[in-house]
């Protein structure tokens, strides 16, 4: 058996290479765990827009997958990415219930059309924030929205601030996800880039500088990705999260442009040092 920690990804693959489970296997390989995966999702974009292409992969062979990794290998941590329908979503959920390992649920709704924020986002999949919260987040050690996920988990229209997303957070606390991480990011007035932790008792706070950058593709999935990484190593929750944004805020200083429309941040500054 191996001595390093073993994590699977059940997520989307972005063609791109920037988020989903290439973004996700790049964190893990970084963070020095061994990366496993089961893809749910294709994901193409229209070259002449980046308009999304969305290809749900059949269940049975999404069910081949996980039990070639749970059943055959087995795992010290899972996350969960894009999971594109209700069926999926409810079949996702059958295996998390047996699963004795952390979980971290990124609860994916959103393809952004470009990389300037939250009010150019899609939600893909509307029909699916029900089952999400039915499904998968009784089991989540950690889940890890954005603004606009979090919203559509709580029941609230619009998070804007602060004090919306701690009720945000409890709301979601009391749907079962044991920790609640908003990723607040750049979205919240003043200088600094602010998410937020809450175990169900405590609020923590993590800041780092706003950095000025449009190309952040990926960087949710990266920041889900890291937590696992880091739980699966025997990290704190709070332990893991104040890492991955330190590290989260060093690769979008060093992102790039594939194009005029997208562009990663830069997944070497998760390297191990």
């Amino acid at each position: 058996m191996s001595n390093i920690a073993q994590v699977l990804t059940i997520a989307g693959s972005d063609s791109g290479g920037g988020a989903g489970i290439q973004a996700d296997l790049k964190t893990f390989q970084e963070r020095g765990v061994y990366g496993m995966s089961a893809i749910t999702v294709i994901v193409a974009m229209e070259p002449k827009n980046w308009a999304h292409k969305v290809f749900p992969v059949e269940l049975s062979v999404i069910k081949e997958q996980v039990d070639t990794v749970i059943k055959g290998i087995g795992i010290d941590a899972l996350k969960t990415g894009m999971l594109p329908t209700v069926e999926i979503i409810e079949y996702v959920g059958s295996v998390l219930k047996d699963v004795k390992k952390p979980i971290v649920i990124d609860p994916v709704m959103v393809c952004k059309v470009n990389s300037e924020g939250e009010g150019n986002a899609e939600n893909l999949f509307p029909e699916n924030v029900e089952a999400m919260k039915k499904y998968l987040l009784p089991y989540a050690t950690v889940v890890t929205p954005n603004l606009f996920e979090a919203a559509q988990l709580a029941g609230m229209e619009t998070i804007k601030t602060v004090d919306e997303a701690k009720e945000a957070a409890k709301k979601i606390h009391e749907l079962g996800a044991k920790n609640v991480v908003i990723k607040g990011r750049t979205f919240f007035a003043g200088e600094n880039s602010v998410d937020l932790l809450y175990d169900g008792k405590d609020f923590e706070f993590f800041e780092s500088k706003k950095i000025d950058t449009k190309w952040n593709h990926g960087a949710g999935c990266t920041f889900s990705a890291s937590i696992t990484a880091e739980i699966a190593k025997g990290a704190t929750v709070s332990e893991a999260v104040k890492t991955t944004k330190e590290l989260i805020s060093n690769a979008l200083k060093d992102s790039f442009p594939l194009n005029n429309f997208a562009g990663p941040i830069n997944h070497k500054k998760f390297a191990l040092k």
